[in-house]
């Protein structure tokens, strides 16, 4: 089968296609035929080698298999497609099911972007009965990481958020689940996006470019409540928090500010649950989410994808088709 490799990180064209055995499910273990796997930033940093100089994942490159590393890495996290396999003691999922699943380990010879992929039967759920293979795609990572930031927060309805980068996957996605949750979602993205985020659920909206802790403040007295911070503006989103509040950044390195003002700072930490990835499905398919699809590329256009992304402007995820 297909798979999509670097053997040394790059830019773009380190992206290979190779040609590999099929995987074979191990225990509680599913082999998922791949019908879609969306391209995240993520996958452009580890193909970088970014992850690996940050220290989260070994080296890799030519002399650095073996315990220090592997000599080749897989990529792409997100995966809609088809099971075909099982293995012994899976119970959930049977051949036939369509599924989505989130890989999210970084140092794996196979990642989404191939013909076919193994993850445990916990990494996977049944996938949303509305969506094609492309637009379920984008819900694993980018869905679980608004979730699971809401979720650090736990926040009782009424209270306000802030949502930075509000027009972005992972932002549109965190307006859309505080909103169902209750909460009163003050947006902040660029002024062309003010009806999208609106569209969304946003009750208010700051424009990017403003002074973000007056605009916000100005909008509600003393600072919002909490903050999702999927823009990376660190410090400057947590001048809009008032004190003792919460704040929840969605990387790592500097974009996790001092915690001052005695509000806490979290750092998600993306991890994959197949019953929130069902329950993401059930919001999905009931019009609660809104995934969007940048364009969709045949899986050997990898190269081409990487470049798209990392020329920016895109609304939604750019979605690799084998």
């Amino acid at each position: 089968m297909r798979a999509i490799i670097v053997r040394a990180p790059g830019e773009p064209e380190a992206l290979e296609t190779v040609e590999v055995d099929e995987p074979v499910p191990g225990p509680r273990q599913v082999r998922i035929r791949v019908a879609a796997a969306a391209v995240n930033p993520v996958d452009a940093v580890t193909r970088s080698g970014a992850l690996a100089a940050a220290g989260l994942m070994p080296a890799f490159g030519p002399g650095d298999g073996g315990p220090a590393g592997r000599e080749t890495i897989g990529i792409g996290w997100d995966v809609a497609g088809t099971v075909d396999a099982v293995g012994p003691g899976t119970t959930r999922l049977v051949s036939g099911d369509e599924v989505i699943g989130l890989r999210d380990r970084l140092d794996v010879p196979l990642g989404a972007y191939a013909d076919a992929l193994v993850l445990d039967e916990d990494a996977v759920a049944r996938a949303p009965r509305s969506l094609d293979a492309a637009h379920a795609a984008t819900l694993p990572l980018n869905g679980l990481t608004a979730f699971q930031a809401l979720d650090l927060l736990d926040l009782p309805a009424g209270a306000s958020v802030l949502v930075t980068g509000a027009a972005g996957a992972v932002g549109g996605y965190a307006v859309e689940l505080a909103a169902h949750r209750g909460l009163r979602v003050v947006a902040s993205a660029s002024a062309a996006d003010e009806d999208l985020v609106r569209g969304f659920g946003a009750e208010l909206f700051v424009p990017r470019g403003a002074h973000l802790g007056d605009a916000v403040r100005a909008l509600v007295p003393g600072g919002v409540d909490s903050a999702v911070d999927t823009a990376l503006l660190s410090i400057t989103a947590l001048d809009a928090v008032r004190n003792g509040g919460g704040f929840v950044a969605v990387s790592g390195g500097p974009a996790v500010p001092t915690p001052l003002r005695g509000i806490r700072v979290h750092n998600v930490w993306i991890s994959a649950d197949a019953a929130q990835l069902g329950h993401l499905a059930v919001l999905a398919d009931a019009g609660h989410l809104t995934p969007r699809v940048a364009a969709t590329l045949p899986l050997e256009q990898a190269v081409e994808a990487h470049r798209r992304l990392e020329k920016g402007g895109l609304r939604g995820r750019l979605v690799l088709i084998p």
